[in-house]
């Protein structure tokens, strides 16, 4: 399909009922949104050029608020000399059904944050393919007992003055920080990261319950990776994770790879979170991520992929290569949630925990096509529109 005006019929919209028609005007953008069998306005069938779905689901494509890197590139390795990487990697991320994504820079030490920074701010007037939205900072204030892959050298005491440090000129393209909130003794950290418009999320801590919920009432609205670098679930200590999943106004990522989190782990999660409330998928992909497994370099140290998850040379997990969307069908393959469940947590839900708007009237109409085959319980996809980008 192209950008030329278009109504795409006999479609399912994820946590929507009876069959639904869009139409796509020239500019690319969602003209009308409608059930079948309501009549459409001001256009004639004629002016159309229709397509008939046959009962399979659209959606926006996928917001990654949490990778690292792809095509062989750390997002904390981004300089002035390698920029000319990103148009690459957001391309590949679109053709990959990303609409946008954060990069996220890990623990490093703040030159570096600076430069990466500095790259992505020079970058962004430019941006091609999947957007940029901002930044997600996961650290470098973590809890050195919950630090898994970061490296120790570089965790920096909560206080606002090093988060003043770390942001630098910068602060305007950061959309998100995972801090540890135990660390911050004085309580102002959270309530000045959110007078920036930042995003405050939990992460690498060793957060109880209290705590986690004195940071919430503070501001702080997200979980990094739900389950991975923080206190396990007790019943007598349900901890940061407990606290956030009844916590109505909380999001908590989490990642789908079948390695981070096991999946009876996240059905738990799922049937607690009433299954598309406060939760979002997440791929924390590093940097091989469009590479084949294999051994590569990871700021000073090695990690080694194999089937899709990198681990130290240690055995700590470090991340996955496994793209957002296969997030999606591992969970429908599981058979722990609905196709249309999977599917929002990676297209609207996303969206809903930075404040983007969701698929509606006047937005572009780069739209996902889902189809779901009974016989062998496989979810595929494909774009089904790509306009101007």
């Amino acid at each position: 399909m192209n950008n030329k005006s278009v109504e795409i019929i006999n479609l399912r919209l994820p946590k929507r009922k009876y069959l639904y028609r869009i139409i796509i005007n020239e500019e690319g953008e969602i003209e009308q949104m409608s059930p079948m069998d309501v009549e459409i306005n001001g256009r004639k069938n004629k002016d159309l050029q229709v397509f008939d779905l046959t009962g399979d689901w659209i959606s926006l494509g996928g917001v990654d608020l949490q990778i690292n890197g792809a095509l062989g590139l750390a997002f904390p390795d981004l300089s002035q000399e390698n920029v000319d990487l990103l148009p690459k990697i957001c391309e590949f991320l679109w053709n990959m059904g990303i609409d946008g994504f954060l990069p996220t820079l890990v623990t490093t030490d703040i030159e570096n944050i600076h430069r990466s920074l500095e790259a992505i701010a020079n970058y962004l007037p430019t941006n091609q393919g999947a957007k940029i939205f901002g930044v997600h900072l996961e650290g470098p204030c973590l809890n050195l007992q919950k630090r898994g892959a970061h490296p120790a050298e570089y965790l920096l005491p909560l206080t606002v003055d090093n988060m003043k440090r770390i942001l630098g000129d910068y602060g305007h393209i950061v959309k998100i920080v995972t801090l540890a909130p135990e660390l911050d003794a004085t309580g102002e950290v959270i309530p000045y990261l959110r007078s920036l418009g930042i995003t405050v999320s939990l992460g690498h801590s060793q957060a109880n319950s209290t705590q986690a919920q004195q940071a919430f009432d503070m501001g702080a609205t997200m979980v990094t990776h739900a389950f991975n670098a923080m206190p396990t679930l007790h019943h007598r200590e349900p901890g940061l994770l407990g606290a956030a999943i009844t916590h109505s106004q909380v999001m908590c990522g989490f990642i789908a790879d079948g390695q981070h989190v096991c999946p009876m782990m996240i059905d738990i999660l799922l049937r607690a979170s009433k299954y598309d409330q406060g939760l979002f998928l997440v791929s924390d992909a590093l940097a091989p991520l469009g590479l084949p497994d294999g051994i590569y370099p990871w700021d000073s140290r090695e990690i080694e992929v194999r089937n899709g998850t990198a681990r130290l040379p240690d055995g700590t997990l470090s991340g996955t290569t496994l793209p957002l969307l296969v997030g999606v069908q591992n969970l429908v393959k599981w058979g722990i949630c609905d196709v249309e469940t999977a599917i929002k947590l990676a297209t609207d839900s996303p969206r809903q925990a930075i404040g983007l708007p969701g698929m509606d009237v006047k937005q572009p109409g780069n739209l996902l096509r889902w189809h779901f085959d009974e016989a062998t319980r496989e979810l595929s996809w494909q774009r089904l529109i790509v306009v101007s980008c």
